[in-house]
């Protein structure tokens, strides 16, 4: 430990929206053993933005530096941790820097956008011993923890297939296609970005690995070629007059927050926050699917959509003695008086529900020969069900014992987007793609499917103990 108090001393790079959870989890709950020292971003006036919140909300005066001297700031505050926060195709970059300068990373997911940053990083840790986290907050949800328990203690036997449906509604689906995930080089396209986040909490409820991927799918309703096909003529933006009778704009100006971040700092970068999700250049795909070998013989079939009326996910797994199911309904409904709203409902409540579809979340086990049973799900304080509040107590006061093994490490982050990788690839040959002929730094026990995220020796940490411990992502 590297500070004369005992707290691990921190930076943050990208101060989007994402940037929050961090900055308010240091200065608030896990001041006593955690100092934000500095924050950063390719953007001046979001640095600015998030600088003054920190001082205005809980009366910390942080430092700013500019992402270019990483290196520098670290060795000379000694910075313990480095939290990435920044765009997907940024992330390789920065963890890399900041694991040869010296610190260890907590990286928003998904690790990287593709195989080569991914053996990079992997190369990287071996070479400096250094730690990498990947914050998978799904695995907290208390929902998904349910499900692993009942896999876990066989209520369903030996696992074989499972279905996973994920649904994106036209407000939060929507905001994809307007930010600077809809360029795939960008982001990895949202088999990437967004579905690692599902193809995570596979491996973890399986403790697999995926060993071969099928995928099919495309951009079939956003994007110029659709908009024109249906007669929808594109906007230059979303910030314009007359957008409220858009279903689709978000005009930065109705948001406080949006257009402090975003609409008042564009002069700085020329960053447009708020495009038109049908205009050209998007790259990325709005309708996927891919059917997944597990390498213990489990098959997962997984679907996404981007532009549903009602927001949330259908899980079923099917095991040698019966079937769990769990199906999620986070926003019920998007109601033409909803307006443009990015706002994630998994995070914030919108309150919506109707007598047929409601907001709400369910978990059913039903083994052979037997009637279904509703199983309990404890909820807890905080957005995504409590899960968030773990996640961070984990990372600022390193995990305990954890029966769910929740916490991901680097070889999670690998093989969380070794789906979307290889899906990427598939989409492009259109034929299946096996992890093993993608070079992303897996070592060969990695793939073995032994234990799920089981790092090899040469990149396995000392997890910390309580008193060890640019661009913007939105």
């Amino acid at each position: 430990m590297s500070t004369e108090n005992a707290r691990t001393r921190y930076v943050i790079i990208g101060m989007g929206s994402r940037c929050r959870m961090y900055t308010d989890a240091i200065a608030g709950p896990h001041a006593d053993v955690a100092e934000l020292v500095a924050l950063a971003d390719t953007n001046p006036g979001r640095v600015e933005y998030h600088r003054s919140r920190i001082r205005e909300e809980h009366g910390a005066d942080v430092a700013t530096f500019d992402p270019a001297a990483l290196t520098s700031v670290i060795q000379e505050q000694r910075i313990d941790r480095v939290i990435i926060t920044s765009p997907d195709f940024t992330h390789a970059d920065y963890i890399v820097e900041s694991l040869q300068a010296g610190a260890d990373v907590v990286v928003e997911k998904p690790l990287t956008v593709d195989a080569e940053s991914s053996a990079r990083i992997a190369r990287t840790v071996e070479a400096t011993g250094r730690e990498v986290i990947v914050t998978f907050n799904y695995r907290y949800s208390p929902r998904n923890t349910a499900l692993k328990a009942a896999i876990l203690e066989g209520r369903i036997g030996q696992v074989t297939s499972i279905d996973f449906t994920w649904v994106l509604d036209t407000v939060h689906g929507a905001d994809y296609f307007r930010r600077w995930h809809r360029v795939k080089e960008n982001s990895g396209g949202l088999l990437i970005h967004k579905a690692s986040h599902h193809f995570d909490l596979v491996n973890w409820w399986l403790a697999d690995v995926p060993e071969r991927i099928y995928a099919s799918g495309g951009l079939k309703f956003y994007g110029a070629k659709n908009a024109a096909a249906r007669g929808i003529a594109p906007a230059e933006r979303g910030t314009r007059e007359g957008s409220s009778a858009d279903p689709f704009a978000l005009d930065l100006r109705t948001d406080e927050t949006l257009q402090k971040l975003y609409l008042d700092n564009e002069h700085h970068d020329g960053y447009i926050r708020d495009q038109d999700v049908f205009g050209e250049g998007i790259t990325i795909e709005d309708n996927l699917a891919l059917i997944v070998d597990y390498t213990r013989g489990a098959v997962l079939n997984y679907s996404l959509n981007a532009h549903a009326p009602w927001e949330g996910y259908r899980v079923a797994v099917n095991g040698t003695e019966g079937r769990l199911e769990l199906d999620v309904v986070e926003r019920a409904a998007v109601l033409p008086a909803s307006g443009g709203s990015p706002v994630d409902p998994s995070v914030a409540d919108d309150g919506r529900s109707g007598a047929v579809r409601s907001k709400g979340e369910r978990l059913v086990l039903q083994r052979h020969w037997g009637e279904a049973e509703e199983l309990e799900i404890v909820q807890g304080e905080g957005a995504h069900g409590g899960g968030d509040r773990l996640l961070l107590a984990d990372i600022f006061n390193g995990p305990g014992e954890d029966p769910y093994a929740r916490p991901a490490g680097l070889v999670d982050g690998i093989q969380a987007i070794a789906v979307g990788v290889c899906g990427n690839r598939s989409l492009q040959t259109r034929g299946p793609v096996t992890v093993a002929e993608v070079e992303l730094g897996l070592a060969s026990g990695d793939a073995s499917g032994t234990a799920s995220g089981a790092m090899p020796r040469a990149l396995a940490p000392t997890p910390p103990s309580r008193t060890e411990q640019g661009l913007s992502r939105d």
